[in-house]
């Protein structure tokens, strides 16, 4: 039996390149290669197919052209039902201290190791052809290649699900996927089918919050949360168990997309976030998460007014903080988007020892799920050979062919116990490293029901809509009229009414006045009586507290990180004649804070200067456009500015800008430019620093303060407060 190395042990070098190196075996490069077939006979004309005669019929014999064909045939595989639209990194985690007090996990316990990761960000709802800027949730999944095995940390940029039990799963997913009749929409929520659903389970009121807020549509895969939805648990290596959640927080903060910017990018760039991943790993500009913990004694189970094993619900951070234990850091693309993004298979029963599960019903319905997922999406029980879900160490059980299979078994036996092969493979104990389940114990009828404690539909709803800032709250209200503005039955626009009543009845009344209806008055008990559940409907009725909570600043991305700039996109925008010192200033500084800076003129090539200097134009006002970048910046020089301000595509570009609450700044030498937007006569006149950064526009001296501002603007993100008294066309 092959001893097994230690975490601990191995050398934090050799074990960060240890599945970059298993996959660079698989690695194919063709550079100065013969063309050969797939079964390595070299080919001496890929060109024309084997005929009767140069005009005369193709032959079958022609193995060379069935096995092209047949292969090209094959390249697709079915895309997975839900989280078909993703995009992926390979990376590093690493512990900050030993958790030894809460898990035996040893990749948790041992900070000077580091362990490779592969992590996959996606769309829930649309297909992989559709936008990467759909409201919807976003995946966040996360695989560790540990010495003791893979585990799949598999979740979601919202802590929360739709649902409590996993049997309504092909429910909501038939619900939100485009319409049976039609196959419509691609990628969206707006209609009929899902709002219908949703309106007659109140146990996603909370969901639905966080489904229509700003966490929706992020600005990035980097800047946007993940969290591990259910409750875990750690167990230490005296069987000691905790519950945990994990959580993921980005260093660059949580950060968000107007809605109306969302719906241009789909259209300007729908690879947008994919695009934003690569360049910036392609940059050096690595992602970089600190994974958190939520832990709780087994003893307090049940101290809190929800349950933990309901995925409808988190723990506020004020009642249980999340402790920053380590740091994953993405550094490097795949080399084939099908081979690693395409073909890697996440299942939520990947563990490893210290880490195990709870009777989540959601959690227990995944668990099935997965496996059954993988065994037709990627042909057979073999999916784990394929090398991107290979683990780092060596597999031995007796489990054998299948479609696929890749390891050649040697030996007679291919079960146990077995005599001729002394028992090999062997189990191993516990102190050897084997995974013993969790010790629960379980004394119970077989019954199908739902707890008590799972009853609570609209307090966690409340507490959500509660802690969002007002700009937060408007585009949640925003958001919501939208959607049940694309809904096409009264009935289900007033159902769902009724449910937002028991959220918040001003947020109610004001979805009620966008769509022209009123708040039906249903009581609270009919609106759950419409869902049947054990046969009696009255049984499923929300319970309905208040929650203790007023409010919890983790929920509202106004209180995120706000002190940085780097990777962020920033346009200038320029023409021949361009001041070069106004202009160079600006954008020395903007990336000396990492930020990526690109000059956008009328035409591409090059600009020439005021000082007869060359300018390399990176984009022109034909192919960029104000939606994919995060701030815009207009020097001076004469001639520059007067080809701007004449140019309809520039002041749009502004205006845009403007629109979506983004921080602008121009040289004094460039103010006419301003002048000539819409928005510039509703600005106040002064511009103190207060307004100045109230507002996100600013004018003045680039050697002045200008550009110190004009950082400090950029690293606030957006100016939501003027979203609404400064409405422009746009």
């Amino acid at each position: 039996m092959a001893k097994k190395t230690s975490e601990k042990s191995k050398a934090p070098a050799q074990q960060e390149n240890d599945k970059t190196n298993q996959l660079e075996s698989f690695v194919a490069d063709s550079s100065g290669q013969f063309m050969t077939t797939n079964h390595g006979l070299k080919i001496n004309d890929d060109q024309n197919s084997l005929k009767a005669g140069d005009r005369g019929a193709t032959l079958l014999e022609d193995f060379i052209l069935r096995e092209k064909i047949t292969h090209f045939d094959h390249e697709r595989i079915p895309e997975r039902i839900v989280h078909a639209r993703g995009s992926a990194a390979h990376g590093t985690f690493k512990v900050y201290e030993d958790m030894s007090e809460w898990t035996k996990a040893a990749f948790l316990c041992d900070p000077g190791a580091e362990t490779p990761v592969f992590v996959r960000f996606s769309t829930v709802a649309g297909s992989r052809g559709s936008s990467d800027l759909a409201r919807d949730v976003r995946g966040f999944a996360v695989k560790f290649y540990t010495q003791e095995g893979n585990f799949d940390l598999v979740g979601n940029n919202m802590p929360v699900f739709f649902i409590q039990d996993a049997i309504k799963f092909p429910d909501l997913i038939h619900a939100v996927k485009p319409e049976p009749d039609n196959e419509m929409p691609q990628a969206a929520s707006a209609h009929d089918t899902f709002w219908d659903f949703i309106s007659q389970m109140p146990e996603s009121s909370h969901m639905v919050m966080w489904a229509m807020s700003d966490r929706a549509l992020p600005r990035s895969y980097r800047m946007m949360e993940g969290f591990g939805v259910h409750t875990f648990r750690f167990v230490n290596t005296e069987g000691v168990a905790s519950f945990v959640k994990f959580h993921w927080k980005p260093l660059l903060g949580v950060h968000s997309v107007a809605w109306d910017e969302a719906q241009n990018i789909s259209g300007k760039d729908p690879d947008f976030h994919r695009r934003d991943l690569w360049d910036a790993i392609e940059a050096g500009a690595f992602p970089e998460w600190e994974l958190g913990v939520q832990i709780v004694p087994e003893a307090d189970e049940f101290k809190f007014e929800f349950d933990l094993l309901d995925p409808t619900k988190l723990i506020p951070e004020e009642l249980v903080p999340v402790q920053r234990i380590g740091k994953m850091t993405l550094n490097r693309n795949p080399e084939n988007f099908f081979s690693e993004t395409e073909q890697v298979a996440f299942h939520v029963g990947h563990i490893v020892p210290g880490i195990d599960f709870t009777n989540d019903p959601l959690l227990q319905g995944r668990l099935f799920s997965y496996t059954d997922t993988q065994l037709i999406r990627l042909g057979g029980p073999n999916f784990h050979e394929i090398p991107i879900n290979r683990p780092v160490v060596p597999v031995a059980n007796n489990q054998r062919d299948g479609y696929m299979r890749q390891t050649i078994n040697r030996g007679k036996t291919s079960y146990g116990p077995n005599a001729i092969a002394n028992n090999d493979p062997q189990q191993a104990k516990a102190a050897e490293g084997g995974f013993v389940s969790y010790n629960e114990r379980i004394d119970a009828k077989k019954i199908r029901a739902r707890s008590r404690s799972f009853f609570d539909h609209f307090s966690q709803a409340r507490l959500f809509f509660n802690s969002q800032s007002d700009p937060e709250k408007n585009h949640i209200t925003d958001a919501l009229s939208f959607e049940l503005g694309k809904v096409k039955s009264v009935a289900i626009r007033e159902r769902m009414l009724a449910v937002l009543a028991q959220i918040d009845k001003g947020l109610a009344g004001e979805v009620a006045y966008a769509l022209g209806l009123h708040i039906p008055k249903i009581a609270l008990e009919d609106l759950n009586n419409s869902i049947p559940a054990d046969g009696d409907r009255a049984e499923y009725a929300s319970t309905n507290p208040k929650g203790s909570l007023a409010t919890s600043d983790a929920l509202s991305m106004a209180h995120t990180v706000k002190d940085t700039i780097k990777t962020r996109k920033i346009a200038i925008l320029a023409a021949d004649g361009v001041n070069e010192k106004s202009l160079s200033s600006v954008k020395d500084a903007l990336i000396a804070e990492g930020a990526v800076v690109h000059i956008i003129a009328p035409k591409l090539g090059e600009i020439i200067s005021e000082e007869n200097k060359k300018i390399s134009v990176d984009e022109s006002l034909l192919t960029a456009a104000s939606v994919l970048y995060d701030a815009v910046y207009v020097p001076a020089g004469g001639n520059s500015v007067a080809t701007l301000e004449a140019e309809a595509d520039a002041i749009h570009f502004l205006n845009e800008a403007f629109k979506h609450c983004k921080a602008i700044a121009a040289d004094e030498g460039a103010l006419q430019v301003l002048e000539s937007t819409y928005f510039f006569k509703k600005l106040p006149a002064d511009y103190e620093e207060e307004t100045v950064l109230r507002e996100g526009i600013i004018v003045g001296d680039h050697a002045s303060s200008l550009t110190k501002t004009f950082i400090k603007m950029i690293g606030m993100h957006r100016f939501w407060e003027r979203e609404n008294p400064r409405k422009i066309p746009a």
